[in-house]
């Protein structure tokens, strides 16, 4: 009996196109799906004449793979894990890998290598970057798991992933259990910043500058050969071209109701849970819950007047603002992304490599662009970087387009357009270079109803301090702890 090198489990687009990619690079795979019909159709068409062999269950897949086996699921997040998770279980052996190629959200990942690891089976928790394209000719790949593990399976990961700089896999040990699916899920919630901030972009040329389809898509284009090169700003010019069957753009079609699948709002929660200002992304998840109130949405548009001014500025001079604002705001969500990295690792004990972080995402992803390099660099040439805000070449990027950020939120402001993303960014900018914030109220505030102490500048850190603001207090303070 022939013995292959990996079994994978679910055969949708990505699922398929993962095999494709294994096949090309020389791994013989084995294939199981849910729906026998599924399997063979793959094995009839896109899978005719490769090293690759379809079966009808999980009890078939075991004894065809090479032993340690490895088993990567690419189906869908949460219960259906467990569920095959516990049917794998009593078919393996000790050393075997179960890898959850899925957007699985790693507090599961976490639990699911605690209980594979008490049954001496390894686990891998990936993120998967690129979409189907980059399933096909080599996505970002982001293993986590048993550190066991990683021999067993960075040959296959790495010689399908994208390359960078020649040869350099998109793809590395990002470290111990949750690790993998917590990069995944902060590159997504990073790519919702993005998708909202090329949103706003387009609503600025569009409803503030009055630029047509083909203008607007003229801009990205110029923009996508720049310093914005990046993967969604080049697909955003692909879209605004298309014209539906009757000649006028596809895009004014398609509904203002934004979907979400919940890695942008675990992104958001994490960064809630870990006490990091990870305002962009999250001003992008509320963003999109906006958009789905649609109905309401029309019915306050006819009762609710916004400003009558119109912008009556120079155009050209405007869209170059709105370049070197979306450059600028790009950047603030990287850095709050990479603040958050940095939180999670003191938490859950993982050793984050930044540069490596910022070097996978490259290419092959969704958030690709031109900018990680410069991440990546700044991140090699001081691991310990508090904020890339701080970095000398962000500091000089910061000072040369900052300014088009103000213009850019102020022209939005006074016409009445929403733009939270590029307002939330520049708020944070100025948040975080600001030596004094007026939080010494809400301390006094606290104190006052509440007696949670407050700390003073004229004394060293960690001494509290309550005062009888009414005089008929008494002396007595509630514990103090930090939210």
């Amino acid at each position: 009996m022939q013995k292959y090198d990996i079994g994978l489990v679910g055969l949708a687009v990505m699922g398929q196109n993962l095999v494709l990619n294994m096949s090309d690079h020389g791994f013989s795979v084995a294939v199981y799906n849910r729906t026998t019909k599924k399997t063979n159709e793959f094995l009839e068409t896109n899978a005719e004449g490769r090293e690759i062999a379809g079966v009808a269950s999980l009890e078939e897949l075991i004894p065809l793979l090479k032993k340690p086996r490895k088993i990567m699921l690419m189906i869908k997040a949460g219960a259906p894990i467990d569920l095959t998770i516990d049917a794998l279980v009593p078919l393996l052996e000790k050393g075997d890998v179960i890898i959850d190629g899925g957007n699985s959200y790693f507090k599961d990942s976490i639990r699911r290598q605690t209980y594979l690891a008490q049954r001496g089976i390894l686990f891998v928790g990936t993120g998967v970057s690129g979409g189907e394209i980059g399933a096909r000719r080599g996505p970002s790949i982001m293993p986590g798991g048993s550190e066991g593990a990683w021999q067993l399976v960075k040959l296959i990961l790495q010689t399908i992933s994208a390359k960078v700089d020649g040869d350099t896999p998109c793809c590395d040990w990002m470290g111990s259990d949750g690790a993998g699916h917590f990069v995944k899920m902060i590159h997504n919630g990073i790519e919702y910043g993005f998708m909202q901030l090329i949103a706003e972009s387009y609503s600025f040329m569009k409803n503030i500058l009055h630029l047509n389809y083909e203008e607007m898509a003229s801009r990205y284009k110029e923009w996508d050969s720049g310093k914005l090169d990046s993967f969604l700003i080049e697909i955003t010019g692909d879209i605004l071209i298309v014209k539906d069957s009757d000649g006028s753009p596809l895009l004014e079609k398609i509904l203002d109701a934004a979907g979400q699948k919940g890695t942008g709002r675990w992104t958001s929660e994490s960064a809630l849970e870990l006490g990091i200002p990870l305002t962009l992304v999250t001003e992008s998840v509320f963003a999109r819950a906006l958009s789905a109130l649609k109905s309401e949405r029309v019915n306050a548009h006819k009762l609710i007047r916004g400003p009558e001014s119109d912008f009556n500025g120079d155009t050209q001079d405007l869209v170059k603002d709105l370049e070197n604002a979306l450059y600028m705001a790009e950047i603030i969500s990287y850095a709050q992304g990479f603040m958050l990295f940095r939180e999670a690792a003191k938490e859950y004990e993982w050793d984050l490599d930044l540069s490596s972080i910022a070097n996978i995402w490259r290419k092959g992803c969704i958030i690709r662009s031109s900018l990680l390099k410069h991440i990546r660099d700044a991140f090699l040439d001081n691991p310990t970087l508090k904020n890339l805000l701080i970095d000398p070449f962000f500091l000089k990027i910061s000072g040369e387009n900052i300014p088009s950020l103000r213009r850019v939120v102020c022209a939005a402001v006074q016409t009445g357009l929403p733009i939270p993303a590029f307002s939330s960014a520049l708020s944070f900018f100025d948040g975080y270079r600001s030596a004094v914030l007026p939080a010494n109220l809400i301390q006094a505030q606290r104190d006052y109803f509440g007696s949670h102490t407050y700390e003073r500048v004229d004394k060293d850190r960690g001494e509290f301090f309550h005062t009888n603001w009414t005089g008929e207090g008494g002396d007595i303070t509630a514990s103090t702890y930090t939210a």
